[in-house]
């Protein structure tokens, strides 16, 4: 055994000036990664693999000298069948870590999405369910639906939410209307005619937003800027422009979605101001015959006189 170390010793450190020359005039032949240069087989066949060779042979000698023929034939090939060996176990270490960057990744995505789902909720929002819309609804909260099961298809549930609160800000406009006109009455068919138009014009926004974000679905951008971040020296131009227009596209989409997404809360900022408008409307007939500060005036009054007629007694 102690012989086999000797000769492997021995055949190791003869290849190493061989392996060096080779590696000077192409480093992607003596080294398990391509993308290391001049400085890395220098330090390999200079430093590395001569002081592995050395020690082997040093903690060999204790037995005496007895070179092995075989050991020495396997230190000759014992370069050429590592380098394979080394470059599978590093690229299959490689795409182990690119497996859990990619996990961390998407669940990073969906954790942030989530966020902004729950961010861009509101308190009293009412949530849509498309597979089962309400019961008795109409044809804008049909709408409604659809444009939001579109953008949950396009794995976009934090502009889905707000086909929520354009249904539920339509609903509350709908109550206050009717609890100041009657049905049948020409205002209230005229508010509702013109709610409508809006809410139906938000639909129409919502359905450009699904069709935007799908042309974009399969783009990962975690995926393109990691690449760009790794691989960026060592990508070709054409490709690395090829990189840069995906972020582009995406920046670009995501720049049209914040502009639509502008046009939904205008939408919902004019129903705001109807519900409001509309509640400060009096339809009712008063129940009072006199008005509240003339009634608190004359109650003030009363117990006044009650008090100075208590002391005269």
């Amino acid at each position: 055994m102690l012989g086999f170390l000797q000769g492997f010793s021995y055949g190791l450190f003869m290849t190493c000036l061989p392996w060096l020359l080779v590696g000077l005039f192409n480093p992607a032949l003596a080294l398990p990664v391509a993308a290391q240069g001049r400085l890395q087989v220098i330090l390999r066949y200079c430093l590395v693999v001569p002081f592995i060779s050395s020690l082997l042979w040093l903690t060999s000698l204790w037995g005496g000298f007895s070179p092995n023929l075989f050991g020495w034939l396997a230190g000759i090939i014992a370069i050429p069948v590592a380098l394979p060996v080394e470059r599978t176990l590093r690229g299959w270490l490689a795409r182990r870590r690119e497996r859990r960057r990619e996990k961390l990744r998407s669940a990073e995505t969906r954790q942030r999405r989530a966020q902004e789902e729950r961010n861009a909720y509101e308190a009293g929002v009412s949530v849509l369910d498309p597979e089962r819309p309400p019961e008795g609804a109409d044809d804008l909260v049909l709408a409604l639906c659809r444009a939001k099961q579109s953008l949950l298809d396009v794995k976009r549930p934090d502009l889905a939410v707000l086909a929520d609160r354009l249904y539920s800000r339509y609903r509350h406009v709908m109550d206050v209307l009717g609890g100041r006109f009657y049905t049948g009455e020409l205002a209230f068919e005229r508010s509702r005619g013109l709610v409508t138009q809006v809410c139906f014009g938000a639909v129409d926004t919502l359905t450009t937003m699904a069709s935007q974000a799908r042309g974009v679905v399969s783009v990962d951008g975690h995926y393109v800027r990691g690449r760009l971040e790794r691989e960026g020296k060592r990508l070709s131009d054409e490709e690395r422009t090829a990189l840069v227009r995906r972020l582009d596209l995406l920046v670009e989409t995501e720049h049209q979605l914040s502009k639509l997404s502008a046009r939904i809360e205008s939408a919902l900022t004019v129903l705001d101001d109807t519900a409001v408008s509309m509640a400060r409307i009096e339809t009712a007939r008063p129940q009072a015959s006199v008005t509240t500060e003339k009634a608190l005036e004359d109650l003030r009054r009363f117990v006044e006189g009650a008090d100075r007629y208590a002391r005269k007694d």
